[in-house]
């Protein structure tokens, strides 16, 4: 290949690709190889533009050279390579050496997110320039264009609540995630972000609870096999009210359910959880509460969770074996007595 005479700005077009190693603004480079020992297992059979952009990287990463020029080879760089925690780790390096306008690195590493939306480095080098600008104002925009291409991104709901958590920026947070559930019931990183928004916020006074709940059991009646809402209205009750089988509600949509035929797996396992919470607080009958719970583990273990047949074999055996260790205690009690 000629030897270049146009300036490195220019030559970034892929069909005019000109080689480091050709380039005359970089003549006094000596380029650094890779060094995989003398004997590698498996050698990598990198393309030589890979081998000459990175033999240069490492020479300038000798050298701590912090330049323009060497900050267009990182980005040269991870155009091969976006992964790659070195290369950013340095440019980040140069940026903060040469006092660069961090703008224009905005609108960088959105492009490089859109192309790469689920690259962790590419995400952290965002989240180290928002904390430099100490400027929010694109993140949301940004996590909500990522979200609408994949809206269980988990780097972008990551990075969503970092930064409305960083920046206080909780308003409208519940909106758009009813939006979310409205276009997918099932989203369950959306269902994950109520709980997050709503524990940073007001918290779970019993005003909050009750609306939850009735949110909840709203969308469970709107589709029961979902068990994103499930989990979430098991949270809720587990960690806010006590239990699952205390609420009033809760226990009258079960009943519901169930007495008109529904037999959605996660109804029965949530029914098959009521049960044992009555039988641990000795609440009621516990011989019937136990009786239903071996009953509801059966047609799951045969019926509607086969999958998890094993499981839920092992659930009805040990609620049977806690019951009979209960009654022989209460029996060796009274012979006692």
């Amino acid at each position: 290949m000629a030897e270049a005479d146009s300036s490195s700005e220019e030559l970034y077009d892929e069909g005019n690709w000109v080689f480091y190693k050709y380039r005359v603004d970089w003549n006094d480079v000596v380029p650094v190889p890779q060094d995989d020992g003398p004997y590698p297992i498996v050698a990598i059979a990198y393309s030589e533009k890979f081998r000459d952009i990175y033999d240069y990287f490492r020479a300038i990463l000798k050298s701590c050279e912090k330049s323009e020029r060497a900050l267009q080879l990182t980005k040269d760089a991870l155009d091969l390579n976006p992964a790659n925690y070195t290369v950013w780790q340095y440019r980040r390096e140069i940026l903060k050496h040469l006092n660069k306008d961090l703008i224009p690195e905005l609108q960088y590493v959105k492009e490089m997110i859109e192309e790469n939306p689920k690259n962790y480095q590419v995400w952290h080098h965002r989240r180290v320039i928002v904390e430099w600008l100490q400027d929010p104002s694109y993140e949301l925009n940004l996590t909500e264009t990522i979200l609408s291409q994949d809206a269980k991104n988990y780097h972008a709901w990551q990075h969503r609540q970092w930064v409305i958590r960083t920046f206080k920026l909780f308003n409208n947070e519940l909106e758009y995630v009813e939006q979310l559930l409205d276009d997918d019931i099932r989203n369950n990183s959306a269902w994950n972000q109520r709980y997050f928004v709503i524990n940073n916020t007001t918290g779970f006074t019993k005003e909050v609870i009750d609306r939850e709940l009735e949110f909840t059991l709203n969308k469970i009646k709107k589709v029961t096999n979902n068990e994103s809402a499930w989990n979430y209205l098991r949270g809720v009750l587990l960690h806010h009210t006590g239990g699952i089988s205390q609420d009033p509600a809760v226990k009258k949509m079960c009943e519901e359910l169930y007495l008109s035929g529904n037999r959605s797996p996660f109804l029965l396992a949530f029914l098959v959880d009521m049960c044992e919470e009555k039988i641990e607080r000795a609440d009621g009958d516990m011989n019937d509460s136990l009786q239903h719970a071996v009953q509801l583990c059966d047609v799951l273990a045969n019926e509607y969770d086969t999958i998890r047949k094993e499981y839920w074999n092992y659930v009805a055996r040990s609620l049977s074996q806690r019951m009979n260790s209960s009654e022989d205690e209460a029996t060796g009690s009274m012979k006692t007595e």
